[in-house]
Parts: structure tokens; sequence; C-alpha cells
């Protein structure tokens, strides 16, 4: 596994403002490192998914529905996930 590598990003200010609240106990780079995994993911997905209409043609509503169902799940666990109070190193940003 990689160790933590420190970058410098720019954010509106009022973004940061809303992030800095929001992330208050678990540190301002475990929020960061937490968003780019779930933007990350989505990319995937996304990529997964086109892969996926290309080979097997359009997706119908009742899947697409069944898909969004599955999402929401699983944002409901990263949201669990991330309000356990897990903490990682490298949060002190």
């Amino acid at each position: 596994m990689y160790g933590d590598k420190k970058v410098t990003a720019t954010i509106p200010e009022d973004l940061l403002d809303e992030i800095r609240a929001d992330a208050a106990e678990r540190g301002l780079s475990a929020y960061v490192t937490d968003a780019l995994r779930f933007k990350r993911d989505r990319d995937r997905l996304r990529e997964l998914v086109d892969w996926l209409q290309e080979e097997h043609g359009p997706v119908t509503e009742d899947e697409h529905a069944a898909a969004l169902a599955e999402l929401d799940e699983l944002d409901a666990e990263h949201e669990r996930r991330r309000t356990t109070g897990k903490r990682n190193a490298g949060e002190a940003a």
C-alpha cells in the first residue's frame, strides 16, 4: 500500500468553509480523501455503464431504476461508514 502524499489544491473559499464545518471531527484530509474516492468510484461505474451499453444495448427504465436504488443504498452505506468515526492518518489538514 502506498503512503500518504501531501498535495496543494485551490478550493473556493465558501466551499472550503462548508467542508471544514462538515469535516470538523474527522479532519479536512479525511473528508477530501473520502470525496475523491467517492468521485473515482462514480467515474469507474460510469465507465462500466458505458461499456455495458456498448456491449448489450441501452439500459431499460426498469434497469435504470434498479441501478439508482442500488446507488442510493451505496450512498447510505458510505454515509454510515463516514459517521461511525473511522479515522485516517493525515486528517490534520
